[in-house]
């Protein structure tokens, strides 16, 4: 199985981080191929212009998108902020997932190809919410846009939703409880 591990948390020393380092180190067990992008180490501006006119990609995007189509298994760690992945994960997924390299519309019609089809992924997120709470009060927007408008939009599936929330109260032993539970998840998906 070829991975490619996305932390989308913009502080390395998180505890996004930490579960990436969890699923990495079960993934690469089980004998995997692990690649991972830390978002917050790349130079690219994550404001897309246009939808109608092309923006050059930076050479850290380029290289996203190549380890995107080497990889069969993505796995995307990131917090649930205001009931949304943060700035930095959506400002690549705008700049990288564009037409033609995720999609591609087809002419005088309303439907698409898919294009990233043959890849599964894995989402593992936080937030201080409950996860019920997510669900019940918001339908999850997080999940929705990630899984369905991103992920089965490209042809990615199936795509599993790992969600940890209430971390505000989560104490060292709770944070190692979840910690295994990923690295179990990581030996599992590869």
């Amino acid at each position: 199985m070829r991975t490619l591990i996305i932390l989308g948390h913009p502080d390395k020393s998180s505890f996004c981080s930490r579960l990436a380092d969890s699923y990495e180190h079960g993934a690469k067990e089980k004998g995997g191929d692990v690649m991972r992008i830390n978002l917050i180490d790349l130079k690219f501006d994550p404001i897309l212009k246009s939808v109608n006119r092309p923006q050059s990609l930076e050479p850290d995007l380029m290289e996203a998108q190549r380890l995107i189509k080497w990889a069969n298994h993505l796995v995307f760690v990131f917090p649930v902020w205001w009931s949304a992945p943060p700035a930095l994960l959506k400002g690549f997924i705008d700049r990288i997932f564009l037409p033609n390299f995720a999609f591609k519309l087809r002419e005088n019609s309303s439907m698409w190809d898919k294009l990233l089809t043959g890849r599964s992924a894995r989402m593992i997120m936080t937030s201080d919410a409950p996860v019920v709470w997510l669900h019940l009060a918001y339908f999850h927007p997080a999940v929705n846009m990630m899984k369905k408008a991103t992920l089965e939009y490209c042809g990615v599936g199936p795509v599993s939703v790992t969600n940890f929330g209430s971390m505000k109260r989560a104490d060292e032993k709770k944070r190692s409880v979840l910690l295994d539970k990923v690295y179990r998840e990581g030996l599992q998906d590869n």
